[in-house]
């Protein structure tokens, strides 16, 4: 790596924040106020094995704001209620999948890593602008806010708004043309190596992998911190 980018995007989820907990305990908890005692670790499993057969999160490009909430949250329907499928009875589903839903953009249930707000500061006082590119829906906005990282960002690209997920191009594209960049003038830090950093690179972008768990550790575009890339810029 050797020239300082002009742009620095970054994933959202699982790289500036995670879930608390797993996903399968909130829908559990929930869950029982609703009626439904579902068990946790079974639900994070179902989750786990349903999210990725759901086809990709994106919609669209330029679909009105309030069609483009309604595609999402059917999306995300079909996808709880099939994590519920195989837990008997539940009458008051779409009570449950509301509340669920909606609780899932306010910040109590996300828990931004330790190293994200510091390094950030750092970043901005360079003078590189900051962006998203996440496979993520609306609600991001709300999340970034609540979690006081969208003071930040000068630009964030969802797969729900820009009519393709990661690690398709043309979502890298849209975010590269935002900013009237080249690609060779940005780099992309995530957490999937194939979303995120052979994404990118199909992309043109200097890819980084963020290797919190030191899965990769024999990839030299692998940190295992978000500070490192400091000594990099």
């Amino acid at each position: 790596m050797t020239n300082k980018p002009e742009v620095i995007f970054f994933d959202a989820a699982g790289t500036l924040f995670e879930v608390r907990g797993s996903v399968g305990e909130i829908y559990s908890r929930i869950a029982s106020q609703y009626g439904c005692g579902a068990d946790a670790e079974q639900l994070q499993q179902n989750f786990a094995r349903w999210f990725r057969l759901q086809p990709p999160m994106a919609f669209p490009a330029g679909t009105d704001e309030d069609k483009l909430r309604e595609m999402e949250k059917g999306w995300w329907s079909n996808l709880v209620r099939a994590v519920f499928a195989d837990c008997g009875a539940f009458p008051h589903f779409e009570e449950f999948f509301d509340d669920v839903f909606e609780r899932f953009r306010q910040p109590e249930l996300w828990r931004v890593f330790d190293d994200v707000i510091p390094t950030l500061t750092e970043l901005k006082h360079t003078g590189i602008r900051l962006g998203v590119i996440s496979n993520f829906d609306s609600r991001l906005d709300d999340v970034l806010r609540g979690c006081e990282l969208a003071q930040f960002f000068d630009s964030v690209h969802i797969s729900t708004r820009n009519g393709a997920a990661k690690p398709d191009p043309l979502i890298f594209d849209t975010a590269l043309v935002h900013h009237r960049i080249e690609a060779s003038q940005a780099w992309h830090v995530g957490d999937s190596l194939r979303e995120d950093f052979e994404g990118a690179q199909a992309a043109g972008l200097q890819a980084i992998l963020l290797d919190r768990n030191h899965r990769h550790a024999d990839n030299p575009a692998c940190i295992a911190s978000l500070n490192q890339l400091l000594i990099r810029v």
